[in-house]
This record gives C-alpha cells, sequence and structure tokens, in this order.
C-alpha cells in the first residue's frame, strides 16, 4: 500500500490512517511537556469579557502588523475580531515579514514604533527582541495549554497558529497520476505545469526547498529546473494557478489535510517525505500605545473557540483534539516543527540557500505583492 495520504483518506481512514502512515516518534521540543514556564508572571485570569471593557475605558484603539502575502490576507481575522468586539478600532498592516521586522527595528531605533501587536514568519526576531527588554512579558489564559514549542516560556511571545507548507495539486485533473511525494515533481509529465512561490523571496518556502534538496539530491533540483516551473512572488500563488487550472500542481503554499473535498487545489502530505509547518509568532510591545486592547487580541487569537477554528485543523494548544483523524502537528516527525526556527536563527545558512536557488531560478520578478508601505504605515 502507498504511504501517499490524500485528503479522502485523512478523512475517511481517521486515526488510523494518520498513525500507521505519518507518525513517528516525536522529537526535542515536539515531544515536550506543556508547563506554564517563567517566574515572576502570572497567566491572565480576567475574561475576554473583562479584558474588553478594559480596552473600550482605554481607548479602544488597536494597531497590529501581520505577515502576510495580501493585503487582505487578515481581513477574516480582523472581521472576526470586531465582530466580537464591537467599537474596537483595529487598525491591521499586513506586509512581508521581511519588510515588517526591519521597519520595526527603524520605528524602534527612531522612537517611533507604530504596531502595539506584532505578528511574524520572522522567527528569529522574537527571542532578539525578547533580550533587548523590547517585548512585554506577558501570558494570556490558556497560555499553560500551549505547547512548548510554540512559546517563550516566559511569556514574551507565543505563536497563536500554525501554517502548513508543502506541494498541492488539482486532483480532477491529475486523477490517478498525482505525485505521491515531493519526488515525483519532476516526473517529466509535469513539465510546464507546475507554479511555485519563489524560495528566495520567502523564508518559509526556502526551508521548505531546502528539505527537498536535502532528502531528493541535487540530481532532482537540476530535473525541476528542466520542468520549467512558473514562479511568482506570494506564497498564495501557487494554489492560486492551480485553483484556476492554469497549472496542475503548485509548490510552496498552505494548505489543509481535511479540506472539503470541493476544494480545487488538493494540498498533499506523504509518509516518510518531508513538508514543514511552524507557529506564526506574537508579541506584545514593552511600549505599545494601546496595551488593554493589545492583551485582549492576545488572548482571543489563543483562546479555546479561535483555536478550535484553526482552517488546517492544527492548534497550538495541548487540549484542542484536532478533526477529522488528525494528530498534533508536533506529532508529525516529518513537519520539522523544531528545524524552521532553527533555520531561521542562522541567517548566514539561509543567506547561503537563498542566493543558491537564484543560480539555479534567477532573480526574484515582481512587484510585491502587498504593495510597497514605507517605513510607518498605520500611523
Amino acid at each position: 500500500m502507498s504511504g501517499f495520504l490524500n485528503r479522502r483518506r485523512v478523512l475517511t481512514g481517521g486515526a488510523a490512517v494518520l498513525g500507521a502512515a505519518m507518525l513517528g516518534p516525536a522529537r526535542s521540543a515536539q515531544a515536550a511537556a506543556p508547563v506554564g514556564g517563567g517566574k515572576g508572571v502570572s497567566e491572565e485570569s480576567r475574561t475576554l469579557d473583562e479584558l474588553y471593557r478594559e480596552a473600550s475605558a482605554h481607548g479602544g484603539k488597536l494597531v497590529v502588523y501581520s505577515g502576510g502575502d495580501r493585503a487582505s490576507s487578515a481581513d477574516a481575522v480582523r472581521a472576526a475580531f470586531l465582530a466580537a468586539f464591537p467599537g474596537i478600532e483595529l487598525t491591521m498592516i499586513v506586509d512581508y515579514s521581511k519588510f515588517h521586522d526591519v521597519r520595526i527595528d527603524h520605528q524602534l531605533a527612531t522612537g517611533t514604533l507604530v504596531p502595539d501587536v506584532v505578528l511574524l514568519q520572522t522567527l528569529q526576531n522574537f527571542p532578539r527582541w525578547a533580550d533587548e527588554g523590547r517585548l512585554l512579558r506577558y501570558k494570556p489564559a490558556g497560555f499553560s495549554k500551549i505547547h512548548n514549542a510554540f512559546k517563550d516560556p516566559g511569556g514574551a511571545w507565543l505563536a497563536p497558529f500554525i501554517v502548513g507548507f508543502s506541494y498541492m495539486y488539482d486532483a480532477a485533473t491529475a486523477g490517478s497520476a498525482a505525485p505521491r511525494s515531493p519526488a515525483d515533481l519532476v516526473d517529466p509529465q509535469w513539465r510546464g505545469r507546475i507554479a511555485s512561490s519563489y524560495p528566495h523571496d520567502d523564508d518559509a518556502v526556502l526551508y521548505l526547498y531546502k528539505l527537498y534538496v536535502e532528502t531528493y539530491g541535487w540530481g532532482w533540483l537540476d530535473k525541476l529546473v528542466a520542468q520549467d516551473p512558473q514562479f511568482a512572488r506570494g506564497s498564495f500563488t501557487p494554489a492560486a494557478a492551480v485553483g484556476a487550472r492554469q497549472k496542475v500542481i503548485g509548490i510552496g503554499g498552505s494548505g489543509s489535510l481535511v479540506a472539503p473535498a470541493t476544494t480545487p487545489a488538493r494540498w498533499a502530505v506523504a509518509d516518510g517525505h518531508p513538508f514543514m509547518a511552524w507557529g506564526q509568532r506574537m508579541a506584545i510591545f514593552n511600549n505599545a500605545a494601546n496595551l488593554a486592547a493589545a492583551k485582549l487580541y492576545v488572548n482571543w487569537m489563543v483562546s479555546a473557540e479561535r483555536q478550535m477554528a484553526a482552517f488546517n485543523g492544527w492548534s497550538v494548544r495541548t487540549d484542542i483534539t484536532p478533526p477529522g483523524g488528525l494528530k498534533p502537528v508536533w506529532q508529525y516527525p516529518n513537519a520539522n516543527v523544531d528545524g524552521f526556527p532553527r533555520f531561521m536563527a542562522d541567517r548566514a545558512e539561509a543567506e547561503r540557500w537563498r542566493q543558491t536557488f537564484a543560480l539555479y531560478f534567477g532573480e526574484v520578478q515582481g512587484e510585491p505583492t502587498p504593495g510597497r508601505l514605507g517605513l510607518h504605515p498605520g500611523r
């Protein structure tokens, strides 16, 4: 039997399929038992309603800088927050995380900080900002239930959601020939039929491609180049190309193993083959102008209600059971939950991989998909 996991097998086979096909011994931080961690900072005891009243009494404004590929990427989160807490004025600024982090560093250096809360893919910044004393050490309600891999034990930062990157395909077009693992992406039948986000434009896609090369070798990458893949900026573009039937296969984007059967782009994960998942990190700045609203937002993001609504079924909390037979993401050894933070912390290694892929695929082309936002968006 093939170890390939398609959506139907996940939904119908449930935990038994996933247990047999994907799960193995958890490793290092993935296996760590959840604990509160940190001394001198107590977990928030107030309810969301109490925090909401305090935020409203203190002006009811909030500015969040969020990593993303499109200006509209956080619209659903913003709408849900405003529906839950009417009257709060939420300004949500979405940009590539690699631009937000240096933008914030410049604002901190010039005393012009705009955001109260930051939520980014550039994981390496959060320990640095914490060491510099920039981040508020704060433990929202439910902090003790957040898995250790997705929080600072002292409360400087935490991850409110999980993102997974892999490949995807148009199930209707690919049919029985659909690639059963990333190794099959170099099959000549897919020449001219692949869309990918640039691995040297996005660190998460960069890490995914690194995993592929380390698993399948440089010869595999040579064959992928020969497939003449279509590259674009933004990790949403592979799924968009597949969903529009412009391409059959996409590489380097997010998705869900429990997506509805009507979803055009079938996101895929295979037994014994790499994909990647990480917790997008969030923090409150020490000198946030709207501290009460920032605390409300952080508590809401990690609340059990929000966690159970995760689009891919994976929660950062240990007390939330994933749907559809999924296991918690830290129980998937091939998700490389530990590896991505280590990779992000080694900027010299990341740069070597980035420039190597530029040699293979050419320089990144195209305007940034969130637009050009300047130094102080949201001010």
